[in-house]
């Protein structure tokens, strides 16, 4: 089946005794839902995202019994955090280079402090609420909330640190 975006012509064609090979275009086609933009970015944004966050659950864990639930959870959030910023740059947004990496790491900062906010905001309640909550339940807190701050980071990725890259 043939799609009216890409008609059918050979890949090659004889022009005399040299066989000049077509260029294939520069854009993919795509079909149903992967045809927007925001879409793609939302599948490669999550990739990023599950890897990110089991990263950063790991680091809580290990750095929770020395730095408490706050600090931990600050540590674990800014260094995935940076980690998140360079991987949604290149793999997420498709952006390449070093132009204005400084640029994005900044405004990724206000991200992080946003973040920061939502889940260190959900510990405070959960510790206010149950004093005696175990790391399990801190846990789960922190991805909960964490679902929040991820939502709203990509949304700020998407129309303010790497606008110019919304339709790839």
């Amino acid at each position: 089946m043939e799609s009216p975006a890409a008609p059918a012509v050979p890949l090659t064609q004889q022009s005399g005794s040299a066989t000049a090979a077509r260029r294939l275009p520069a854009t993919k086609h795509y079909r149903g839902m992967l045809r927007f933009p925001a879409v793609r970015q939302l599948l490669r944004f999550t990739g990023v995202g599950i890897v990110c966050t089991v990263t950063s659950l790991a680091l809580y864990a290990l750095l929770r019994p020395w730095l408490g639930s706050q600090l931990a959870n600050a540590a674990a959030l800014i260094i995935t955090s940076v980690m998140n910023t360079a991987l949604n740059r290149r793999l997420t947004f498709k952006i390449s280079g070093r132009g204005k990496v400084g640029r994005d790491h900044l405004s990724g900062l206000v991200v992080i402090v946003i973040a920061l906010v939502i889940t260190g905001g959900s510990l405070g309640v959960l510790h206010w609420l149950n004093p005696e909550a175990t790391m399990s339940d801190e846990l789960w807190t922190t991805t909960l909330s964490g679902f929040l701050a991820t939502a709203v980071r990509f949304a700020l990725l998407r129309h303010w640190i790497f606008r110019r890259a919304r339709h790839r």
